[in-house]
């Protein structure tokens, strides 16, 4: 319960600063490029703070990072609101963004020990906490956006992040006591290493599944609202309405998410929700009509509901926090990197086109989920020593020689918990 009030508080002040953005753009003066480059920021503080937390889990423990990593995120939450220009905003975001990161690197790997506590797939209804915090916090910031400013607002919402962690704080400083603490297994003595297709390129790969469908999360995150006022017309609470449904789409879908992989398979999940999100962008795009973009919004969250927390499951099954560190830089990059980009790209081409870039890795993602030649994304139990390594696919063979530089280059910790590890076979 703990972890699961950790995600929802990661969510909610997400969806807070996601329906704040208008605000905080106007209240700085800054344009969609100019933008662009204070969430750039954002981008760096959380990509450099992820691999920063990997190792200081494995050292220090994940439950005491993750309350250290709440409180900051916490705190950080007030500074957007005080920034008064562009060179302000940026230096607010990157420490809101480095925050932000280590909060998410923590409570992924704390959610990889409940699973491996429990024994069955549970990371997409922790995920479905941070999608409620988001939709609660959306759905809040939208309507107090007409008659509270900025700063008293986010300035509340640190006061409520910070209770919060006293209540859950010392239950998850007593995590690593009360559940197993998942390791990367290294190989049995005196077995061979094998050069090409290894654990680090597998990691990565699984780290752009997420990070292709995290792109379009961020997006919508970040130029959602500014997208359905300024292109359609919508009111300030409609312009919220538009993260909110997909806020909500996105929470029901990760609900029902354990179950429909049991049921359904994992592949058929990962590649019909990444087209259905492919498609959703689409009608959201260019409908040009502000009822038919919500409902796109809504098809855009159903698709990419489990992708991100299946893919992220199974690296840190495999990695421990160190696997969810890698994973997360890369998957995060979607995430955090995405609205930049798009930043750069509403300026010179507008918003529907820039949006439209996010169906393009929903397919991208789909095309990769098919690479993997079958094998599960996520990871129902730890591995268990003493099986056989499957067959790599040829996809992972090639990523893994241009890959595996990059993935080690990326932190000591991680490169440590990577190196040795083994891809076995899960029954």
């Amino acid at each position: 319960m703990a972890v699961a009030v950790l995600f929802a508080m990661d969510g909610f002040v997400f969806g807070t600063w996601a329906a704040r953005i208008p605000d905080v753009t106007a209240q700085v003066g800054a344009s969609h490029s100019s933008l662009g480059i204070a969430v750039l920021c954002l981008s760096l503080g959380a990509l450099v703070c992820m691999q920063l937390t990997g190792a200081l889990s494995a050292r220090l423990g994940t439950g005491r990072v993750a309350v250290v990593a709440a409180a900051l995120v916490s705190i950080a939450m007030a500074l957007p609101g005080m920034a008064g220009s562009v060179p302000q905003l940026c230096v607010a975001l990157l420490f809101f963004g480095a925050a932000t990161g280590a909060v998410n690197v923590a409570a992924n790997s704390l959610g990889v020990q409940v699973e491996a506590r429990r024994g069955r797939p549970l990371l997409p209804s922790l995920h479905a906490g941070f999608s409620f915090g988001g939709l609660a916090g959306a759905l809040i910031g939208g309507l107090l956006s007409t008659v509270v400013g900025v700063a008293p607002h986010l300035l509340g919402v640190t006061v409520i992040g910070l209770v919060l962690i006293a209540w859950i704080g010392p239950t998850l400083a007593r995590a690593d006591e009360a559940a197993p603490r998942i390791r990367a297994v290294r190989p049995t003595e005196g077995q061979p290493r094998r050069r090409g297709g290894g654990p680090t390129a597998v990691l990565v790969v699984l780290g752009a599944i997420a990070g292709c469908t995290a792109y379009g999360e961020g997006a919508l995150t970040d130029w959602g609202a500014l997208y359905l006022r300024e292109d359609l017309g919508a009111t300030p609470v409609l312009a919220a309405a538009g993260y909110a449904g997909f806020s909500l789409a996105m929470a029901c879908g990760r609900l029902v998410g354990s179950r429909l992989v049991v049921e359904l398979g994992e592949e058929k999940i990962l590649v019909g929700g990444a087209l259905l999100a492919a498609a959703g962008m689409l009608i959201a795009s260019w409908s040009g009509a502000v009822t038919v973009a919500l409902a796109g919004f809504v098809l855009v969250g159903l698709g990419l509901a489990n992708v991100f927390p299946l893919a992220i499951a199974r690296a840190g099954a495999l990695g421990g926090a160190g696997g969810v560190a890698l994973a997360s830089t890369v998957g995060y990059s979607g995430l955090l990197g995405g609205p930049p980009l798009l930043g750069f790209l509403a300026e010179s081409t507008g918003l529907p086109i820039a949006l439209s870039t996010v169906s393009v890795l929903a397919v991208i993602a789909a095309v990769l989920v098919r690479s993997l030649g079958g094998e599960p994304v996520a990871v129902r139990r730890p591995a268990v020593p003493g099986l056989r390594r499957p067959a790599m696919p040829a996809v992972v063979t090639w990523a893994s020689a241009r890959l595996q530089p990059v993935g080690r280059s990326a932190s000591t910790g991680a490169r440590r918990a990577v190196a040795d590890l083994r891809i076995l076979a899960v029954s």
